[in-house]
């Protein structure tokens, strides 16, 4: 199921935002890359349609996906 980011409140967002970003471990090469600076690219890339949220309802989970 997808579910509009819009529709989240700010602190939700942030919350599915940061666990995304720890869970995932983005690589950033050799480059120190701020929790904070992890979590405005996500929000940029869910701004600009690159990415949606999706809720699994087996495993109660949300991730964060690239639109096809």
């Amino acid at each position: 199921m997808i579910i509009p980011w819009e529709q989240l409140s700010e602190a939700a967002l942030d919350g599915i935002i940061e666990e995304y970003v720890l869970r995932e471990g983005t690589e950033y090469g050799l480059h120190e890359v701020s929790l904070e600076q992890k979590k405005e690219d996500v929000l940029r890339q869910l701004r600009s349609a690159e990415v949606e949220i999706t809720f699994d309802d087996e495993g109660g989970t949300c991730s964060i996906v690239p639109i096809v």
